[in-house]
């Protein structure tokens, strides 16, 4: 099947129902799962799983049981977009599927196996974690003749299993039972990961007995009262043996994905070490964590897959988060840096813990485990470590502060020699073999990427297939380092890629040139970014700008490091327009003359100091955006080959509230530069009258934009909706000098006056941003008393932006601040 099918099924312009041309936004990267209560013609579930990029669904008459083996008839019916999982509402009569459609339940799932495979083999056993169904499940085909496949779905026998069946979740105004189901005995509710909620949610059981957490905490000595955001977390350093003595203990290092737990406001938000949010992919554990009674604090831990022997199996755990197996993944807490509005950041290691071991006593054991210690004994429990089939152990100071960072205080030892490194190319595969034949692996070394040598092993067919078509989408044109004279190939016959995946590999030592020794590839680190290679830290004034000579402008002979100058030097005067402001970039890696592209969602490639904000998309569902919030961040962006910055025209903290208008006037053929001036000068004379003062800048390319700040409150579409009048009466008055339209037929000889900048996602290029354009134009902020002795949209190419900057004395836009408690005006 295929969206063809929904598609033709669905008049569009009459159903609310998602058309599924967009692309669908959700926050997380395990596969999830939606029942929704349909009251059609004929009332029933309809039971979805995301597979291969759609939703597989199967229409349920009399829904789920939760009891063990018991079958209930499910027909296979058409793949619905990713995006109906957030679907609620009414199907108007005529159309298809008439009726109203709830979100009876919703979460995440994984299977045995390839799913695609298990359903063509009629057979798909899986697990699910959400509100109302969870744990093992089979879906069986059967042999039953009919319109469209049939199959059976079966509850399997676990701890899970409830004497329930969907209807006893769902009230009699919905045509359910609404008795109360029996409780499970294996652990607490868990939530749904959807921001909707089930028909009939069920809170978590939060602890009877309620325990005075923040007076424990500030009995500690250094406790002191939390002030601002929770903390980022403590890094270890690598290091070749355990630290003797009482002073050290020593857990052990579970293979796993780093993960911190936020609390605020009684809700529970897990985040990676990178600072992506990860809630809605562990309902268990948000569950378990919620269950604590606590309204605020942060745990440190790792999340971890067990085998069967108990040990952490970090490719169990890759696979599940992909939805192709089906391990037990538990939370694994070993410090707490804040407990209810008490910062203990500052408190000995030894205290923490201890603390942590008794919040964490009646925790749901199947989600939520303790990381047990042992104090001192290190080259011991290094070589127990060992023996239980560990990767090593973490050594961490009994009396350390909790440290953001990298610190001396936590140290990691490890059994084998192993490391994290970026790749920057690949060679060509020979033979019968797929995808690439080796890998090139670089490292950060004061401060720059450094080859290392090659790794060409430890790769299966399925591997070499996937990563290779991952890589040939970050190839570029230009090398991304200089390579040694001594190795056995030429800079032309390497793949170059863009530097954003990150590997394991492990090793045995050094060569004498410095490059690793029998490489073998362990495994993709999708939870650690390029910065975090080699033990990099980036600062304000130390950031890695890998490439310096690369040309960005050729007509200008500009370099990758004439940009990162540029940005660094302009940085005063950049920040404030961008700071904490969704950003879209366009970004340009092989320069103006190669391929360029706009980004606007997070990426961990794109560096530490750049930040996620998650915004609600069209289409339901969220997206994670980004942001930066200093110099570092900005820096980051240029290392990644950004030019260009567009900002929202509202902040991360309420993107629903724009602060300010734009005007772009852009000018059609035959237009000359007198009249785009006079016409912004048009503009902020009938602003003016409207009561809105105004300000000017060169766009950088061929226009002007006018920039009116406005006090917070209207929403996107009011602000849009002036915008677009205004326009329009500009038009109107003078249809020889202006359109209103973007339509480029009717633009010749005529300025467009661009109020489209004014929508929700809508930006406009920043003040100060560099344009990806020949003549290397920057977005100039001007006096309108400036105004008149300019020549073009380009006038200040950089190096003649950075001589205006150096001169500026005062704010170019002199009384923005007072301008920024306009209200916007009633346009009749």
């Amino acid at each position: 099947m295929s969206l063809r099918e929904y598609a033709r099924k669905r008049r569009f312009d009459g159903t609310p129902e998602p058309s599924g041309e967009g692309a669908a936004t959700r926050r997380g990267k395990r596969p999830i799962f939606v029942v929704q209560l349909h009251h059609a013609r004929a009332r029933h579930y309809d039971f979805r799983l995301e597979i291969d990029g759609a939703l597989k669904s199967w229409a349920v008459p009399k829904g789920p049981s939760m009891r063990v083996g018991e079958k209930r008839l499910a027909v296979e019916v058409e793949d619905h977009p990713l995006d109906y999982a957030g679907f609620e509402g009414d199907i108007p009569e005529g159309h298809y599927g008439a009726g109203h459609v709830d979100v009876f339940d919703h979460g995440v799932w994984s299977s045995q196996g390839d799913p695609l495979e298990a359903m063509a083999a009629g057979k798909l056993d899986f697990v699910l974690e959400g509100a109302v169904l969870r744990g093992g499940w089979k879906l069986v085909r059967t042999g039953m003749r009919g319109a469209k496949p049939q199959w059976l779905l079966i509850k399997r026998d676990d701890a899970e299993a409830i004497d329930a069946e969907a209807d006893d979740f769902v009230p009699p105004d919905k045509g359910g039972t609404g008795r109360s189901p029996p409780k499970r005995a294996s652990r607490a509710k868990a939530k749904s990961p959807s921001t909707r909620k089930a028909v009939a949610p069920e809170k978590a059981k939060r602890k009877t007995k309620r325990q005075d957490w923040a007076g424990r905490a500030r009995a500690l000595d250094g406790a002191r009262d939390w002030r601002g955001p929770l903390p980022q977390p403590q890094l270890a350093t690598l290091k070749s043996a355990p630290p003797p003595g009482d002073g050290w203990l020593h857990e052990l290092k579970w293979d796993g994905y780093r993960m911190l737990a936020d609390i605020e406001g009684g809700r529970v938000r897990l985040r990676s070490r990178n600072g992506l949010d990860w809630t809605g992919d562990h309902p268990h554990i948000v569950a378990a964590l919620d269950a604590l009674g606590l309204d605020h604090g942060c745990l440190d831990g790792e999340l971890i897959a067990l085998d069967t022997d108990g040990r952490s199996d970090f490719a169990a755990l890759q696979h599940t988060l992909s939805g192709r197996d089906t391990a037990t993944l538990r939370y694994v807490v070993f410090d707490l840096p804040v407990l209810e509005h008490v910062d203990l950041t500052r408190t000995a290691l030894v205290d923490r813990k201890a603390l942590l071991e008794q919040l964490l006593v009646d925790a749901d054991a199947g989600a939520v485990a303790y990381s047990q210690h042992i104090v001192g004994h290190g080259a011991r429990v290094f070589e127990a470590s060992g023996g239980q089939g560990m990767e090593g152990i973490i050594s961490k100071a009994v009396d350390a502060p909790y440290t953001p960072g990298r610190s001396a205080t936590w140290l990691k030892i490890k059994h084998s020699q192993a490391d994290e490194f970026v790749i920057v190319g690949y060679t060509a595969p020979k033979g019968s073999r797929r995808g690439f034949g080796s890998l090139l692996l670089a490292t950060f070394d004061q401060g720059h990427m450094r080859y290392v040598g090659r790794v060409g092993t430890g790769f299966n067919d399925a591997l070499l297939r996937r990563l290779g078509d991952r890589l040939r989408r970050d190839q570029r044109k230009a090398a991304v380092l200089e390579l040694p004279a001594h190795v056995p190939f030429k800079a032309g016959d390497v793949h170059w890629v863009e530097p954003a995946v990150v590997v394991e590999v492990a090793y045995r030592g050094w060569g004498k040139e410095g490059l690793l020794r029998h490489a073998s590839f362990m495994r993709i680190r999708d939870d650690k970014g390029v910065r975090d290679v080699g033990e990099q830290t980036t600062t304000e004034d130390a950031t890695t700008i890998s490439s310096p000579g690369r040309v960005v402008y050729p007509a200008l002979k500009l370099t990758k490091q004439d940009v990162a100058d540029y940005y660094r030097a302009i940085a005063p005067h950049l920040l404030p327009e961008v700071v904490n402001r969704p950003l879209s970039l366009l970004r340009c890696p092989d320069g103006v003359e190669g391929t360029c592209f706009f980004q606007k969602h997070h990426a961990d490639a794109l560096g530490a100091n750049v930040h996620a904000t998650p915004i609600r998309e069209k289409g339901g569902g969220n997206d994670d955006y980004l942001f930066i919030d200093d110099v570092a961040g900005l820096m980051d962006l240029v290392q990644m080959n950004t030019l260009e910055l567009h900002p929202w025209g509202a902040r991360v903290g309420d993107v629903e509230h724009p602060d300010r208008l734009v005007f772009d006037l852009d000018p059609g053929e035959g237009v000359a530069w007198k009249a785009i001036v006079a016409g912004a000068r048009d503009i902020r004379d009938k602003l003016e009258q409207a009561g809105l003062a105004s300000f000017v800048r060169l766009s950088g390319g061929k226009g002007l934009h006018v920039v009116a700040p406005i006090q917070r409150g209207p929403t996107w579409t009011q602000v849009r909706d002036f915008c677009e009048a205004f326009a329009d009466a500009m038009a109107t008055h003078q249809p020889t000098r202006y359109v209103a339209t973007a339509s480029k037929a009717k633009r010749k000889g005529v300025i467009f006056i661009d109020w489209l900048r004014n929508g929700r996602g809508a930006t406009s290029v920043a003040s100060w941003s560099l344009r990806a354009r020949k003549e290397a134009g920057v977005a100039v902020p001007l006096r309108w008393s400036e105004l008149g002795r300019t020549r073009s949209g380009a006038d200040y190419p950089m190096a003649r932006a950075l001589q205006r900057a150096a001169r500026l004395k005062g704010d170019v836009w002199e009384g923005w601040d007072a301008a920024t408690r306009q209200a916007l005006p009633t346009f009749d």
